[in-house]
Order: structure tokens, then sequence, then C-alpha cells
């Protein structure tokens, strides 16, 4: 265990698993959020709001209510946290006409305001949400920077630390007790992509060819189960 992740010793539950990344400590919060606690920091990536709309626009069948339970999700979380402030990684709505969508939905507007009140807001852009309107509050930009780590929404191979979304890693794995296919925090010794937050995203599997330019010596998968999440290997994890 490094220094990073003694000074945080405390704050991680028997259903957490921590790791640093460069100077910034971070905690995996079983909701799928990151905790940083030297921070006061709250991350979650590709929210996906008003992607059930979106579909059922499209003629899927999906019920139009995953904006409220991922925000019903997001508010557990920080109310077991209590951060100072709260990034968005990306992706926060699932297409352009998501913002004015959720304008027109009287609780979920109440419900996020009521989440941002008195704390840091900050939403990154991502690839399905590239402009956001001033009306969300907070404040908005492409990418942001903490203890020398980079927060952005989709992963790079730029030198440094970073932690990402985009991706929505999920890890399989295989054993005594049978199959677990499960959304998870993918990381090495430089970088982190996040798993997707949102009610309706779906998942890639880490052994996907997708993630091997930022992963080029394999991964750690912090899986998120039914009661805590717990660190695998890559030698554990399978493809599907």
């Amino acid at each position: 265990m490094n220094l990073a992740t003694k000074s945080i010793a405390d704050e991680v539950s028997a259903t957490e698993s921590a790791f640093s990344l460069g100077r910034l400590a971070a905690i995996c919060d079983i909701s799928g959020a990151l905790w940083l606690p030297e921070e006061r920091t709250l991350l979650v990536a590709d929210l996906h709001f008003e992607k059930g709309a979106s579909r059922a626009a499209r003629g899927f069948m999906l019920p139009p209510y995953d904006t409220r339970e991922t925000l019903d999700r997001l508010a557990a979380v920080i109310a077991r946290r209590h951060p100072a402030r709260v990034i968005a990684l990306g992706d926060s709505f699932h297409d352009a006409a998501g913002p004015a969508r959720f304008a027109s939905l009287a609780i979920e507007r109440a419900m996020l305001a009521d989440l941002m009140r008195g704390r840091d807001w900050l939403w990154l852009t991502g690839n399905h949400d590239p402009a956001l309107p001033d009306s969300l509050g907070g404040d908005v930009a492409a990418r942001t920077e903490l203890a020398g780590v980079r927060l952005m929404h989709e992963p790079s191979n730029e030198a440094g630390h970073e932690i990402a979304g985009h991706l929505h890693p999920v890890a399989k794995i295989t054993g005594r007790a049978g199959r677990l296919r499960a959304r998870c925090f993918a990381r090495d010794a430089t970088r982190s992509i996040m798993p997707a937050f949102g009610a309706f995203t779906g998942g890639l599997n880490l052994r996907d060819a997708a993630f091997a330019p930022f992963f080029p010596d394999g991964v750690t998968a912090h899986v998120i189960g039914r009661a805590r999440v717990y660190a695998v290997g890559w030698e554990r994890l399978v493809v599907d």
C-alpha cells in the first residue's frame, strides 16, 4: 500500500477498492462513481441522460425514465460522500436534443438543481454532447486537471496521468462460482477509464481491441459486484 492509499485508508469501506494515479488518491465507489477524498471531488462518467427518450423516438421500446433513475443513483452517492465538487466526464446527455428534452422535465430539473446546490459542478463535453447550454448551471469545459491528472471524456495516448470515460468498460470473469459480467473501473499505472454511470448504458468488454492502445501491458479491473468492488487482474479476464 503506497502513501497516497494510506492517507485515505480510513475512508475505504469493506465494499470499496482504492488506488492512486500519480498524486491523486481514488476510491472506486460501488455506485460506479470515483471518489477523490483529498480533493473532496466526485467523478461520474457517461450519465447519458435522456437515452430512453432518444431511443423511444427512434422506435425502440424503452421506457423514457432512465434520467430520473440515473439522478436517483447520483443523489444516493452524493448523500454518502458529501462532495464539495462534482465533475461529469462527458456524455452526460445521450444526444444533442437531450438538454432541450431535459429542460421540459420539471421533476428531473428540480432534482439536478438540488444536487448542484452548494457545490461546484463541472460538465466536461463528450462526443454525444459537444455543446451544453448555460441553463444547466455549473461550468462547462472540454477537459480539466486535478493534482496533475488530466480529466477528459475520451482516453488518449498523451504522456502523463489521466482519467477518462467513453468506453463503458465491463469485465467478464469465470470461476468456480460461475460467470460474472459487470461494470468496472479499468486502470494501470498511468490511466483509468471509468464505467458508465447512466441507467441505460451498455458496456464493452475490457478484452476488446478498443482498450489495447490504452493498456498495452494489461489492466487491473476494479469490478462492481452486487455487494462490493474488488480488484481483478488481467489474467482472470475473459472475452465475451
